[in-house]
């Protein structure tokens, strides 16, 4: 090896090295860090609609027993609806814990004002015409009913005592849609422009996942256009338009509450950061465009709330049913938009037959690798034959010594007259980026895969393998920083690499066949990161490679040695 290629080589070590290091150090510390000061951020609240809230935040439990509630009981959720300013404040989730243990805390979604983490839905109604008596934060409403379920819906009142009254009728499915209809009957002897609204406000920075992949804050889709908007952008400005029908609100990695309006009405969508005391407060909400109200007559606009899971099904179903466009977008597939749906689904299909999504994934991973059979089959048939090259390729280095372009030239003239492409063996992994980009974001977005269990030690297939190298797997009482909790599947990850490797004919330049050498290092610290079940696929996808290569090798072999028999007879 000359200077130069050992120059290259201890370079290539050292970059190594600083990215591996400097990511922990200068991208995840801080994340860490940002994410511990978004959990401590607390306050309160000032929006358009007036209301008093505690000076200091309240318990979750404590704030719920302000004020009178109707109870809310599905299969799929629990919660209330708080009668003074119509809060729909109050919905946990039945089916979803925050941590795998059965006995963490199913999630609550919204919460109610006065709480350290308010989080709300709210309906109600605006005039230009500031004399009319609206129903604001502090009115009570009348409820017909005390339970609002599946099968029992909930109407409202309230009457201004001035010729208003306004009606609220809301009902439930089983899953996580509210179908609200708002009324109004004009019983005063003169004209009045009266808009319906929804809103849904939010208090606080959330806590985000922190990675620049998944968009998490307010969303929509405006215009036949998905608008997707970040906390800090709102600070600058409010953003509205005018748009016919749609859906907008707000999105978590696995959670999502949006309003869908009456998708014939038309609009007006914004996107909001109300006030600035102690904490940040985020708004979006819609203003509905409604004729002048004439005396005598009733004013009924219908809408729609989802406050739940993104189950993709689910949200499939819930836009044939209302007629929305793209509520799918919501699950954040990305630009590979394209195949990442239909991976998801082929899994979704396969862990309906198998019971595991792990077995799932390695499923997927045999059907790519019969899709991908003939482009394979005709790579390692080139591998093969450079292989074979090997000794003629050294022996060209050992002619020309130093004339890097003379080796060069001497080799392309081998590899014609021997009919190789050798680019040829790249062609598989061109082909598997995508489909590693895809399924690494279905299983980071998607909520069928949150918490979804494998064998052994990976009880969630959507987070890092947790045991570690360095700690021995668990036998020692330390725990890792996060660069080197390097797991059993990303070792093996490592391994089925190396050995996949061996297969393969060294690179002609000794300097890349040693630089080649540490990728196999190089991966297993950076899939150590990822999600288990992207790891899972890998590694597997790895094996079933050396299986296919060493049995094409094998065969390449025997017809050589066939051919070289051949001629001697």
């Amino acid at each position: 090896m000359d200077n130069e290629d050992k120059r290259n080589l201890y370079l290539m070590v050292i970059v190594t090295t600083i990215v591996l290091f400097g990511w922990s150090y200068f991208f995840e510390k801080p994340r860490q860090a940002e994410r511990q000061q978004m959990q401590t951020t607390s306050g309160g609240l000032q929006t358009n609609i007036p209301h008093i809230e505690p000076a200091k935040p309240l318990e979750r439990e404590e704030a719920l027993k302000q004020g009178q509630r109707i109870l809310i009981e599905t299969p799929t959720l629990k919660g209330s609806l708080n009668l003074q300013g119509l809060k729909l404040d109050d919905v946990i989730l039945k089916n979803y814990r925050e941590t795998p243990d059965n006995k963490s805390p199913q999630i609550s979604l919204f919460n109610p004002l006065g709480s350290k983490t308010a989080y709300y839905g709210e309906f109600g109604w605006v005039s230009d015409k500031k004399t009319i008596k609206l129903p604001d934060a502090d009115t009570v409403w009348t409820p017909e009913q005390t339970l609002l379920t599946p099968t029992q819906p909930v109407k409202l009142h309230w009457d201004n005592g001035e010729g208003l009254r306004f009606e609220v009728d809301i009902t439930v499915d089983e899953n996580y849609l509210f179908s609200v209809t708002q009324r109004v009957l004009n019983q005063m002897k003169e004209p009045i422009a009266i808009q319906p609204y929804g809103l849904i406000s939010r208090h606080g920075m959330p806590q985000t996942s922190g990675f620049m992949i998944l968009h998490e804050g307010p969303l929509g889709y405006l215009n036949n256009k998905l608008q997707e908007i970040d906390y800090k952008d709102l600070a600058k400005g409010d953003q509205s338009q005018i748009s016919q029908g749609g859906w907008l609100g707000f999105t978590d990695k696995y959670w999502l509450a949006a309003f869908i309006p009456d998708q014939a009405q038309e609009v007006k969508a914004s996107f909001r950061q109300v006030g600035q005391v102690a904490q940040e407060r985020y708004q979006v909400d819609f203003l509905m465009t409604t004729p002048v109200l004439q005396p005598g007559a009733v004013q009924e606009t219908k809408s729609s709330l989802f406050v739940g899971a993104k189950i993709l099904d689910l949200l499939d179903n819930y836009e044939n049913t209302l007629n929305v466009k793209h509520f799918d977008l919501a699950v954040d597939f990305g630009w590979f938009y394209f195949l990442t749906k239909p991976i998801f689904h082929i899994l979704t299909f396969a862990h309906q037959w198998l019971g595991n999504f792990g077995l799932a994934i390695m499923l997927l991973t045999v059907l790519l690798k019969l899709l991908m059979f003939p482009l394979a089959n005709k790579s390692y048939r080139s591998m093969a034959q450079m292989k074979r090259l090997t000794p003629q390729i050294t022996r060209l280095r050992e002619r020309y010594g130093d004339d890097k372009l003379r080796v060069n030239q001497e080799m392309m003239a081998l590899y014609k007259k021997e009919k190789i492409n050798p680019m040829a063996g790249c062609l598989p992994m061109i082909v598997q980026i995508p489909v590693f980009f895809a399924l690494y974001k279905v299983l980071f977005v998607s909520i069928e895969m949150r918490q979804a269990p494998f064998y052994g030690w990976i009880h969630d297939l959507s987070a890092p393998d947790p045991t570690s190298l360095f700690n021995l797997f668990g036998l020692l009482p330390w725990s890792p920083p996060s660069y080197l909790m390097i797991g059993i599947w990303p070792l093996l990850m490592g391994l089925s690499m190396f050995v996949q490797q061996k297969l393969n004919p060294p690179p002609s330049d000794p300097a890349q066949a040693k630089v080649f050498m540490i990728m196999p290092v190089m991966f297993t610290f950076m899939l150590a990161q990822f999600p288990a079940g992207l790891v899972i696929y890998w590694t597997w996808s790895n094996l079933l490679t050396i299986l296919q290569q060493w049995a094409m090798m094998t065969l390449h072999d025997k017809d050589e040695k066939k051919k070289v028999l051949t001629k001697k007879k």
